[in-house]
């Protein structure tokens, strides 16, 4: 067992810190020992080998394990939708540190995984959730989600950019979309661009605000008056975001950020008709 370990340590070493070897050697012993440290199989010890095999190209543990965790709960992930982040996690914990009472109704633009709509409806008693995407890919592992949480969640296959039509009205609507600019990317972690779903990250640098801009149309027409507008934000556009949603004629305007320092996260409520 120790030889595999130290083998699993030694293959890793120069491509990831002694922090982040210390975190991918307890998942990988988790994932074969099933927490049964001293009964490493050797078909275990072959899986161990394997993950870390694709660990050295680069690819992200999640994918490999095929889950993650998010707000203390799990979530299947797969190469069809973003990597759940702990910033994400600090949007979440923005939305449900308001009153929300029974009944209140929630939108997801965007869900990829779930895991914003997902931990609402587990977390909000009585919430009637909603979520949409784009990719039906994504939408079964967000369905999958809602299923492994024990928690209902109303998923739509939607484009925002065709018109929404009949669509309910709602108390907050919240979104992390595409907000990444192509220059940027070469800037970006190589197991970032090598494995996750480039049209969940990128938009052109011409127009950056492309979602956010859609977003704040369709919350026009499907937020309640007072309704709340949830959106994270690429740390570099926060003024030009807040000033979008100011000339759109949002008001209370709150830009947050993350745990790191970043500008992340932006709050704005819509006017009543007089507003």
């Amino acid at each position: 067992m120790q030889h595999s370990v130290q083998h699993i340590l030694q293959e890793l070493e120069g491509l990831y810190t002694r922090q982040e070897i210390s975190v991918l050697t307890r998942l990988i012993l988790e994932e074969v020992c099933d927490n049964k440290i001293n009964h490493l199989s050797g078909s275990g010890l072959r899986k161990a080998e394997d993950i870390a095999f694709r660990l050295k190209s680069g690819e992200p543990i999640q994918y490999i394990l095929g889950k993650t965790e998010f707000y203390g709960m799990p979530f299947m992930v797969t190469p069809d939708v973003l990597i759940p982040r702990p910033e994400t996690e600090e949007l979440v914990e923005w939305i449900l540190a308001g009153n929300r009472q029974p009944g209140f109704s929630v939108l997801d633009i965007g869900t990829g995984s779930g895991c914003i709509a997902v931990t609402l409806a587990k977390k909000i008693h009585g919430a009637n959730v909603y979520a949409w995407d784009i990719s039906e890919r994504a939408l079964k592992v967000a369905s999958e989600n809602a299923f492994l949480n024990c928690v209902n969640v109303r998923f739509s296959l939607r484009d925002i950019f065709q018109p929404v039509d009949n669509s309910p009205i709602f108390d907050v609507i919240v979104s992390n979309p595409p907000y990444v600019t192509e220059s940027e990317k070469t800037t970006m972690e190589a197991n970032v661009l090598g494995f996750e779903p480039h049209g969940a990250l990128f938009v052109p640098d011409d127009h950056a605000l492309i979602f956010y801009e859609r977003i704040v149309d369709v919350a026009l027409t499907s937020l309640y008056n007072g309704g709340e507008l949830y959106f994270e934000i690429n740390r570099d556009k926060g003024t030009e975001v807040c000033d979008m949603l100011r000339s759109k004629g949002f008001t209370h305007i709150e830009l947050r950020k993350d745990i790191s320092g970043n500008d992340r996260m932006v709050r704005a409520i819509k006017p009543d008709d007089h507003g």
